[in-house]
């Protein structure tokens, strides 16, 4: 009887909820096919009645891109250029001149010409301003300028660029360019591995396989893996590399999200290269999704030691859709979350501030995990690290600094006005910190505390409510105040700015791969994780 009644109960219950999720399902249907009446209607009157003549193209680009804006900045419309550059990205391999750009609208600037390809043999140097390729203004065009650069392997290629304000020209032919992912290894004095892992792509862990294997053979017996700055990449190869290091069968991320089909749970499949030799992991602030994955794994498994500052926190997964006319949308599907169950997500989407920031989660909000060993670890957004250090740190004004080329532009001039004839002896001086500050004060930085941003939103308020001319003196005492701190602040963050300062000199003068050889013998973090390495002791107590 009590069968049959569960029976009968249950048929209701199921019918209830097919129902609810039709109607739902309708109901989401119907409000889709709506807006889409709504938006073609408006985008055929607009491109038929408006008073000038409009281009259709760049209007429902600029309109895919407003509607993406509101999501999250990882979900992007990708036209028939970004589906390349995104394929070259991944693949490591493509033609062109060899460096590294930023475009801007009016011209492309050099960010980094890699040592013995096109560029670097034409004389490009970083900061040089490329405004015209053959007979292209860059200023006059209007898609990715570039895209230019690229071409047929053993193409010729003729360049106008701007350097410290002279025009200059040079020609080049275009090359297959490789992308390592690893740039950089070296057995150290001390025996221990220093492995530089620049991105994830298709041949990150094969690349950090063979560096591991060859160190080994030389007689490394501790290792270093140098993950600042990586910006991730292909969530696979992320699996791949964590294990090297740890036993087949662990987990290493789970991807949650309301799309069942993407719930998944990423375990090691393979062998591992060794287990048990010693391990420091290197982050800072530019080491991002991918990096995150292996960092949150080998700290959640306590299978080595993570060093520096807390990485970037993007915990969202992205997956590139089909579309039409070799077009995609690369689209956030769901959550990144570590072993012990961390999410790493640093900035929520869906809260957003009053000026319509993606708000980032309290400290006091922080939860609590624990470690496969039992140590507490936190989430928040991003990895934090074990052992953490000043010089790793990104603040606001470093990211300042950083968002208005500030220290890139402060190496370009420094580049041009001194001489430096290796790295042994180089150090970056008071006097030149001086010449840093005084750079700033010429260059018109700006930098806007974020008090300074709500005591002006007061003072709008103010404007409105007829309180400003009686608050003014009060708040330009204030103003006055904010201006001593900031530049003070400088002072307070020298560690920090001077660090990538020194790298964005170093850089200059002996490529990617001098700079690397310079950290084995002077960078802090390097030189920390080798005193953690060399103390059995010490790397012990952290882990346990």
């Amino acid at each position: 009887m009590k069968k049959r009644f569960s029976k009968i109960l249950l048929l209701p219950v199921v019918l209830i909820g097919i129902f609810i999720g039709t109607v739902s399902f309708k109901s989401d249907f119907f409000e889709i096919a709506k807006q889409i009446e709504i938006f073609t209607t408006l985008f055929k009157e607009i491109n038929m009645n408006y008073v000038d003549e409009t281009n259709p193209a760049a209007l429902m680009d600029t309109a895919i891109k407003s509607m993406l804006t509101d999501l999250d900045p990882y979900t992007n419309y990708w036209n028939e250029q970004d589906v390349e550059a995104a394929r070259i990205n991944s693949a490591g391999e493509y033609t062109g001149i060899g460096a590294l750009v930023k475009t801007g609208p009016e011209a492309i600037t050099v960010v980094e010409a890699y040592k013995d390809y096109p560029a670097d043999k034409a004389g490009l140097k970083a900061g040089d301003e490329i405004i015209k390729i053959g007979n292209i203004n860059v200023a006059d065009f209007k898609e990715d300028a570039g895209e230019l650069l690229n071409g047929a392997p053993d193409s010729n290629i003729n360049i106008t660029y701007r350097r410290q304000g002279e025009i200059k020209t040079t020609s080049l032919k275009r090359s297959s360019v490789d992308l390592n992912a690893v740039p950089f290894y070296k057995l150290l004095n001390d025996n221990s591995g220093y492995i530089v892992l620049s991105r994830f792509n298709a041949k990150a862990s094969s690349e950090v396989s063979r560096a591991l294997k060859d160190l080994k053979n030389k007689g490394a017996d501790k290792i270093i893996l140098d993950l600042r700055g990586n910006p991730g990449g292909l969530l696979n190869e992320a699996i791949n590399v964590s294990n090297i290091f740890i036993d087949e069968g662990e987990l290493i991320v789970t991807t949650k999200s309301v799309i069942e089909k993407y719930n998944r749970e990423y375990f090691t499949k393979k062998e591992p290269i060794d287990t048990k030799i010693p391990l420091v992991v290197l982050v800072d602030g530019r080491s991002a999704s991918a990096s995150e994955i292996v960092a949150g794994a080998v700290q959640d498994l306590d299978r080595g030691v993570i060093v520096g500052a807390r990485s970037f926190g993007k915990g969202l997964v992205q997956r590139p859709r089909e579309l039409a006319y070799g077009t995609q949308l690369k689209i956030t599907i769901s959550r990144y979350y570590t072993p012990s169950g961390r999410c790493i997500q640093a900035l929520d989407y869906r809260r957003r501030s009053k000026d319509g920031k993606a708000l980032r989660t309290k400290v006091e909000d922080y939860n609590e995990f624990k470690t496969k060993n039992g140590r507490t670890v936190y989430d928040g957004g991003g990895v934090l690290p074990d052992v953490k250090l000043e010089t790793s740190e990104f603040s606001d004004i470093t990211q300042s600094l950083l968002y208005q080329d500030a220290i890139f532009d402060f190496a370009t001039n420094y580049y041009y006005t001194h001489t430096l004839e290796n790295t042994e002896n180089f150090s970056f001086t008071d006097a030149d910190f001086s010449e840093f500050k005084n750079f700033l004060e010429a260059s018109n930085f700006e930098y806007q505390t974020a008090t300074e941003r709500e005591l002006n939103e007061m003072m709008d308020k103010a404007e409105d409510e007829e309180l400003r001319s009686k608050i003014s003196a009060e708040v330009n005492k204030i103003k006055s105040q904010i201006s001593d701190f900031k530049k003070q602040e400088l002072d307070d963050k020298r560690p920090e700015i001077v660090s990538l300062l020194t790298d964005e000199i170093i850089k200059r003068y002996f490529y990617k791969e001098g700079l690397y050889e310079y950290y084995t013998d002077n960078n802090p973090e390097i030189s920390k994780a080798k005193d953690i390495l060399n103390s059995p002791a010490e790397y012990s107590k952290i882990l346990k």
